[in-house]
């Protein structure tokens, strides 16, 4: 298995856990915060799919993102801002934030994830290798090297929505 094929499979058994996670908890359990500093399974599922559009198709294939193509901004209420992920709000701004229905926020996920995947199916080797700019640390990065930030960031974050998941609602989801 090529670092590509391990790395798709890795993010689709994530994305899957997630999936199952939430599917039979309501709207208003997913729009819940455990507390006044933490964020609920609808941001973090949010969050995940804005992390990882932006990543691909900004940092990796510089093409526009699904956020902005499909105008999921609109769907979420949002204004189209492709460098917006979530990242940096305060927390004023994470309990302002209103989440969408469950089938818009799971169908983003869903659509931001294919694309993903899509995407990294269509790399060479030779593209793994390939240097890319990077913000922090400044400087540049392989591919492959910057995928790991990706699946690091996206199994962070499920685990996040598994906790919450059965904290609100107990175990039982896991099959």
């Amino acid at each position: 298995m090529s670092v590509n094929q391990t790395t798709i499979a890795a993010l689709k058994r994530n994305w899957e856990m997630v999936i199952s996670a939430v599917s039979d908890v309501d709207e208003a359990t997913m729009a819940t915060r455990p507390n006044e500093e933490s964020n609920s399974m609808s941001w973090l599922i949010w969050h995940m799919a804005r992390v990882a559009d932006r990543f691909i198709h900004l940092r990796l294939a510089d093409k526009p993102q699904v956020w902005s193509v499909e105008a999921w901004y609109e769907k979420f209420n949002m204004p189209d801002e492709p460098n917006d992920m979530g990242m940096g709000w305060t927390n004023e701004r994470v309990a302002a934030w209103q989440a969408p229905s469950k089938d818009i926020l799971m169908d983003y996920f869903d659509k931001a994830n294919a694309s993903v995947a899509a995407y990294l199916s269509s790399m060479s080797e030779d593209d793994l290798a390939r240097e890319v700019e990077w913000t922090a640390p400044a400087g540049t990065m392989v591919v492959a090297d910057a995928l790991s930030i990706l699946v690091w960031d996206n199994i962070v974050h499920g685990g996040q929505v598994a906790y919450l998941r059965g904290y609100f609602r107990g175990m039982g989801w896991h099959r």
